[in-house]
């Protein structure tokens, strides 16, 4: 009876010791160190953009819209032929939650018209860096491989004497005078084919249309505006407008090239419809 009551107590003695060492393990330094670890990782992760999902890219761009960007589509008889040209034909994409585009052409007795409306939604892969860093990056690069003209040539046709070293100044809010004189910093503007429809006196893009940063659309957007130098062919010209609004970029190309040898295209008029298309693209992402 002595042995058995011995080995009870041994036992309720490495009982409680075993116990004693579990609940040191529990309440010691395993769980005071994974707490600051686990919120020094929170606090490190960059926030998200705020798209998640692109739109169909086919289905922004309305019918009206389509009647001014492409005058031809309102010359087709054929009403199955008009409903194929108002639909688009979709980019060749891998991911759709990445990367849309959509493309429409239209002949007419007058001209061709290309127009190509491209969405990119940029993810950053670090936490450390927000996916609108990303796309900030991602859109600077864009606009340096543009190769915009510096402001300063506007700024001083319009004798206003404003800073030249303004970065963002947009010739668009000069006066309409400075359209009289041409700025020759372009390589858009290089053409010497006759000035039939190109807004100046010698066939150059005036001061106001040139390449620039564009304000008042999205987070930052730019134009670029290229006139084509096709020797016996007519002149095409490319109106290409980009913007950002947060991690999406949205990417518009305008291009049209007359049927008739000599004659360009009006710059302003082409210019002034891809800015319209973009205004429409940035509220519907905004809303």
């Amino acid at each position: 009876m002595q042995r058995k009551a011995y080995v009870s107590g041994v036992a309720a003695l490495l009982a409680a010791l075993l116990a004693g060492c579990t609940g040191s393990s529990d309440s010691g330094g395993t769980t005071d160190d994974s707490n600051p670890g686990d919120a020094g990782t929170a606090s490190a992760v960059a926030e998200p953009g705020r798209y998640r999902t692109l739109p169909d890219p086919c289905d922004v761009v309305g019918e009206e819209t389509l009647d001014s960007l492409l005058p031809g589509v309102k010359e087709l008889t054929d009403e199955e032929q008009r409903e194929k040209a108002y639909e688009g034909t979709p980019t060749l994409t891998f991911d759709t939650d990445r990367k849309v585009g959509c493309r429409w052409k239209v002949e007419s007795a007058e001209a061709t018209d290309h127009l190509l409306v491209d969405f990119e939604r940029v993810v950053s892969y670090s936490g450390a860096v927000s996916d609108d860093s990303e796309a900030q990056e991602l859109f600077a690069t864009q606009q340096e491989a543009a190769d915009l003209p510096a402001p300063t040539s506007t700024e001083t046709v319009s004798g206003e004497g404003t800073s030249t070293s303004e970065p963002s100044g947009s010739p668009s809010s000069s006066p309409s005078a400075s359209a009289s004189t041409s700025a020759s910093g372009s390589p858009s503007a290089s053409s010497s084919a006759s000035p039939s429809g190109s807004g100046s006196t010698d066939g150059t893009t005036p001061a106001e249309l040139q390449p620039r940063v564009l304000e008042d659309l999205g987070d930052e957007a730019f134009l670029d505006d290229e006139l084509s130098s096709s020797g016996s062919t007519a002149q095409q010209r490319t109106v290409t407008v980009v913007f950002r609004t947060s991690n999406v970029i949205v990417r518009i190309e305008y291009e049209e090239q007359p049927a008739t040898v000599g004659t360009v295209p009006d710059s302003e008029e082409m210019q002034d419809r891809a800015q319209k298309l973009a205004a429409q693209l940035a509220d519907a992402l905004t809303e």
